[in-house]
C-alpha cells in the first residue's frame, strides 16, 4: 500500500504544471471532447508507466542494494531540482484535422510527451525503490489522472487557481525528502 500511495502522491504533485498537464489543457481546448481525451491519457499513461516500471524493476535487479540506494537517492534529489524548472507545452495542435481522431491523437501525444519526462523517470525510480511493479504503476497512473483530468475539464481556470511555483516547491521537497531518506537508508529500505 505504501508503494501505491507514495507513487500516487509523488506523481500527482510532480504532474502539476508539467508539459503533459499543459498538453491536456491544449487537447481539451482544441477538441472539446473530454471523455476520449481522458481515456487517451489513461491508456498512454498505463503503457508508458508500465514500461518505466519494468525498467525500474530491472535496474533494481541488476544493482546491488548499496548501489541501488545511491542511484535512487541521487535520482530523487535530481528530480527535486528538476521540479523547480517549469515546463512549457511543446508541439502545435492547431493545424488541420487530426489523422487519429481525438482518442488516438491523445494516446500518441501523451505517450510521446511522457518519454523522458519527470513522471516517467519518477516511475522508474519508484519501481526500483519499492520492488513492487503493480502498485507503483497503478499509483503513478492514478497520480497522473488526478492531475490531468481536472485540467481536461477545467482548462485554464484550473491553472489560474493553483500556484504552480508553490506546487512545484512542495513536489521538490517530497522528492528531496525521498532522496535524502534513500541516501541515509532510513528504514533500511534497500
Amino acid at each position: 500500500m505504501e508503494a501505491f500511495l507514495v507513487s500516487t502522491g509523488v506523481v500527482a504533485l510532480g504532474e502539476m504544471g508539467d508539459k503533459t498537464q499543459l498538453l491536456a489543457f491544449l487537447l481539451a481546448a482544441k477538441f472539446k471532447r473530454p471523455i476520449p481525451i481522458i481515456f487517451g491519457i489513461l491508456i498512454a499513461t498505463l503503457i508508458n508507466h508500465a514500461f518505466a516500471g519494468v525498467a525500474g524493476t530491472w535496474v533494481a535487479a541488476q544493482l546491488g542494494p548499496t548501489m541501488l540506494r545511491w542511484v535512487v537517492g541521487v535520482g530523487f534529489v535530481v528530480m527535486a531540482v528538476w521540479m523547480l524548472i517549469p515546463d512549457k507545452a511543446s508541439g502545435d495542435l492547431s493545424g488541420g484535422k487530426q489523422r487519429f481522431g481525438v482518442f488516438g491523437t491523445t494516446v500518441l501525444a501523451f505517450f510521446l510527451a511522457e518519454m523522458g519526462d519527470k513522471t516517467q523517470i519518477a516511475t522508474v525510480a519508484l519501481a526500483a525503490r519499492y520492488h513492487d511493479l503493480v502498485p507503483v504503476v497503478a499509483g503513478t497512473t492514478l497520480g497522473m489522472m488526478l492531475a490531468d483530468v481536472p485540467a481536461v475539464f477545467l482548462g485554464g481556470a484550473f491553472a489560474q487557481k493553483v500556484s504552480m511555483p508553490l506546487v512545484h516547491g512542495i513536489a521538490a521537497l517530497v522528492f528531496l525528502s525521498l532522496g535524502v531518506m534513500a541516501l541515509l537508508n532510513v528504514g533500511h529500505a534497500f
